[in-house]
């Protein structure tokens, strides 16, 4: 027998919609950790306070600091958008579009040439 995936009553289809605010938090959230380890390895190359902020070990050197801190950031993004997003029904395009525009951003200021501008 098969089950419905959503629970069906006398009345018809249950009243409960699908929400994407879940999938949209993680979607964004990932732009703006990718965006933001890119910010991060420029601000430790570049900066010596934050150079020596970043070594959290002295074998990796700030590399360590910079996705450990990276990390966290967007683990926290993630929960705060979850949280904030999970009952909701977003504008997926828009959300994709900037999740991908701060991706490719994150792409170009990885790439040396455009790194040693800064």
């Amino acid at each position: 027998m098969r089950t419905p995936a959503h629970p069906v009553s006398a009345a018809g289809p249950a009243s409960a919609t699908l929400t994407n605010g879940a999938g949209a938090a993680a979607i964004l959230a990932a732009g703006i950790g990718a965006f933001l380890l890119a910010v991060f390895a420029i601000v430790g190359d570049k900066v010596a306070a934050m150079t020596k902020f970043f070594i959290f070990s002295k074998t990796t050197g700030p590399l360590s600091g910079v996705t450990t801190c990276t990390i966290v950031v967007w683990l926290v993004v993630w929960a705060v958008l979850h949280v904030r997003w999970r009952k909701q029904t977003l504008a997926l395009a828009r959300i994709n579009t900037v999740a991908f525009v701060l991706l490719a951003l994150s792409l170009l200021l990885t790439f040396p040439p455009i790194a040693d501008l800064f």
